[in-house]
């Protein structure tokens, strides 16, 4: 760390979620303090459900400057904050939380992350059919910022109440229907038949689970761009097998990266290095996978 090292006067941010076993965030993060000079250093929690309040109130009593929020607390967490921005209020899930001398406001760069990527990658919405698999808070962020974009959706999900909650948010903001079905074989079939785009929005194929997949291989096509929030690992089964089909194939790791770089510049007010932030997590990635 350049010769740094932890005192008194350190600032400290996080990440919370169930798991945090996987995360890639220390590493992007702690890096990217370290290239700055700042005196930041980045810790993962692993926050149960139950536990979600009390941590909160522990970001305030030990002055934590900033989180990052995954799995499962993404919604849940705006119940125990104190302000939110637009965006996220919108959405409804937050993923940055940033603490203003005891007051905490939620962030979502989820949805503002998975958009710059697919520009990036000069993938264009707008008038586009898309498939998005799942309806927690990542779901939610990248359907708003899809929905934004002139995107058509279909949000397919496990437990159906879910995806129905997720769609009637976004049509509501929106003035314009998404479609809510609950995910099995007959309904992702007929859903991809027309499909220009796919998301898995869930964390399914995730390490160490990376032989899971949600899509039969059967279901993608050449004309089909398909994308996965996951990022570890960097290909997961799905994008694999979207590759053999012939489909474009958009991995979570770009995600992750800008979506970290956005918290980054909120908890510090500087701009974040994000090529030093891609490289540093695509070095441990493959390093795992070597």
């Amino acid at each position: 760390m350049r010769g740094r090292y932890i005192s008194g006067k350190t600032k400290v941010c996080g990440i919370i979620g169930d798991p945090v076993e996987h995360t890639m965030s220390p590493i992007i993060q702690n890096a990217a303090f370290s290239d700055m000079g700042l005196d930041y250093l980045y810790l993962p929690f692993k926050v149960k459900r139950e536990e979600l309040a009390k941590a909160i109130d522990g970001v305030r009593a030990l002055n934590i400057r900033g989180l990052n929020v995954t799995i499962p607390h993404k919604v849940a967490i705006i119940q125990f904050l104190d302000e939110l921005d637009p965006l996220a209020e919108k959405i409804g899930a937050v993923n940055t939380v940033v603490n203003y001398g005891g007051v905490l406001r939620g962030y979502n760069t989820d949805a503002t992350g998975f958009m710059q990527v697919l520009l990036e990658k000069g993938v264009e919405p707008e008038g586009k059919s898309v498939v998005i698999i799942g309806a927690g808070g990542a779901s939610r962020g990248v359907s708003f910022i899809l929905a934004e974009r002139g995107a058509n959706l279909t949000i397919l999900n496990r437990t159906l109440s879910k995806a129905e909650e997720c769609a009637d948010s976004v049509s509501r903001i929106f003035k314009k229907r998404v479609k809510a079905l609950p995910l099995d074989s007959e309904n992702l079939t007929k859903a991809l038949e027309k499909a220009d785009i796919l998301v898995n929005a869930t964390s399914v194929g995730m390490s160490p689970n990376i032989d899971e997949t949600l899509v039969a291989s059967n279901l993608l096509k050449p004309a089909l761009i398909v994308v996965d929030i996951v990022s570890n690992p960097i290909k997961t089964k799905l994008l694999k097998e979207a590759e053999a089909a012939g489909a474009r194939a958009i991995g979570g790791l770009d995600m992750l990266v800008w979506q970290g770089a956005l918290a980054f510049e909120k908890w510090t007010g500087l701009k974040a290095p994000v090529e030093l932030m891609r490289n540093e997590v695509i070095k441990v990635l493959e390093g795992h996978e070597n």
